[in-house]
């Protein structure tokens, strides 16, 4: 209208006196652009979850062949294949152990902090690590089948149905613009047929209506609600990466807790020394640390760490031998030493006497008691556990004075899920979990008309973290989990 009244006054009548609306328009896409930049900053990018999804798998792997071991990208690997993985390297593709043993780090995919022994028969699942010995396995899954990528596109989809508000803003938008138009019509004609007849002046009181009735302080106001609230966020360490989260968090009456990384430290700790009459403790220390000083397993590992800590002075090992799956057994101060499972001290006939009733009672406390017998006979136990983190049970106690009900979801044992739900005040507890079965969990209990938000830290959380009304992710967590949620506690 201002172009063409801009054209006429100039070519056709000469110089004249006409409305024009050049600022109007202008500061009215100005103010929607500005709400919505201000939006778009306030939000988190998907695509960055699913490139770092994609990444953890390995590019190629390496193929057995004729007898020849052939490395090839893995979009060539096929069903039936036959894959060899070497120590500390990452299973490339879902296949079955045919010949080999080790012991698995699945802890990006299941939660798990152990790693899993693996034997022949047992399933290898694709982006997992291989610890410690050489396998070879048959592919039964490669490209889409695979358990990594069945996460990837669960992320995707739950990402893709966020957003209620925008379903409601589209809802209203398609009965108030039109109506609008039909209000400014009308009142158009009104002005033409029944006031002046002067069809410039009815043309301005149509545009009138249309500038007054548009919603730009709206469109301006919720945007900037969203940065003062993300920034006052920021300052507390709360990351919230977009204005869903901020306004419908008052709604939350379930909260579902990851446990490994979130509930938990998510490293192993020594929690308890057993030792029978004729041990003292800090012997039993001192040969289990020196025992265990090369071991990569988390369990030994944490049995090192504290022997550093005591300052215990590491004896030398004379003979050292691995048994997968069991344990180990070595040889320190002139003494045949064992140090293992339950597994290792049946198979040589050696009796927990009366230390049998306090290892059940560490094993149902969710700790992972570890055996240590000298020339046959047992010495003590030293249990191993993923302690619980000092704010947990604090957080929990607050939650539940806000009337929000409290669920944990873990791909550990149940016997581990529940020690450490009742030390902490857990209402739900969903044991043995895979990352796939995470956000159904999540699902299940939307479809009972919760409102549910979910926490977590790792990889395996993502797809539940993106199905949840409202994800939110540990800081100190991977990329993947902080991409997928909404909200980031740093």
């Amino acid at each position: 209208y201002t172009t063409v009244q801009m054209a006429t006054t100039d070519m056709v009548v000469g110089h004249g006196h006409h409305q024009l609306y050049y600022e109007s328009a202008g500061i009215i896409i100005a103010l929607i652009l500005l709400g919505k930049y201000l939006e778009s900053i306030s939000k988190g990018k998907t695509s960055e979850a699913i490139k770092k999804l994609m990444g953890l798998q390995p590019k190629t792997a390496i193929v057995v062949k004729d007898g020849r071991e052939i490395e090839t990208p893995i979009e060539e690997v096929e069903v039936g294949d036959v894959i060899i993985v070497k120590p500390g390297s990452k299973i490339p593709v879902d296949g079955i152990v045919i010949e080999g043993h080790t012991s698995v780090d699945e802890s990006m995919l299941t939660g798990e902090s152990i790693p899993v022994e693996k034997n022949v028969g047992d399933k290898v699942t694709g982006a997992s690590i291989n610890k410690n010995g050489s396998i070879k396995f048959r592919t039964e899954k490669v490209g889409a089948d695979t358990v990594l990528s069945q996460i990837i596109k669960l992320v995707e989809d739950a990402q893709g149905k966020k957003a209620p508000i925008a379903k409601l803003a589209d809802t209203v938008s398609g009965y108030f613009v039109p109506a609008v138009i039909i209000i400014s019509l009308v009142s158009a004609l009104l002005w033409f047929v029944v006031g002046s007849k002067d069809l410039e002046f009815a043309l301005t009181i149509f545009i009138s209506v249309l500038v007054i009735a548009c919603p730009c302080a709206l469109g301006l106001a919720t945007p900037t609600a969203i940065m003062v609230g993300t920034g006052k966020g920021a300052e507390n360490g709360i990351l919230i990466k977009g204005g869903e989260a901020l306004e419908l968090a008052h709604k939350i009456d379930t909260i579902i807790f990851d446990k490994t990384g979130t509930i938990t430290e998510g490293k192993p700790q020594v929690t308890d020394i057993v030792v029978t009459n004729s041990t003292k403790e800090e012997y039993l220390l001192k040969i289990a640390s020196s025992a265990e000083k090369g071991s990569e397993h988390p369990l030994g590992e944490a049995i090192v760490r504290f022997g550093e800590e005591k300052n215990i002075e590491f004896m030398k090992v004379e003979k050292f031998k691995a048994i997968p799956g069991h344990g180990i057994e070595v040889t320190i101060d002139n003494k045949n030493v064992l140090l293992g499972n339950k597994k290792l001290m049946d198979d040589r006939k050696i009796s927990l006497g009366d230390l049998q009733g306090k290892s059940d009672e560490l094993a149902t406390q969710g700790k992972t008691p570890m055996y240590i017998a000298m020339e046959n006979e047992l010495s003590g136990i030293i249990a191993v556990a993923d302690v619980v983190k000092e704010s947990s049970k604090r957080a929990i106690e607050k939650l539940h004075s806000m009337g929000i009900k409290v669920a944990m979801v873990t791909g550990d044992n149940k016997k581990t899920a529940d020690a450490i739900a009742k030390e902490v005040g857990i209402d739900i507890v969903l044991a043995e979990v895979l990352p796939q079965d995470k956000s159904n969990e999540v699902k299940k209990l939307q479809e009972q008309d919760k409102f549910v938000a979910m926490v977590g830290d790792g990889i395996n959380d993502a797809p539940a973290l993106a199905q949840a009304n409202i994800g939110i992710a540990i800081g100190s967590g991977t990329d993947v989990a902080m991409e997928s949620a909404d909200i980031v506690l740093m």
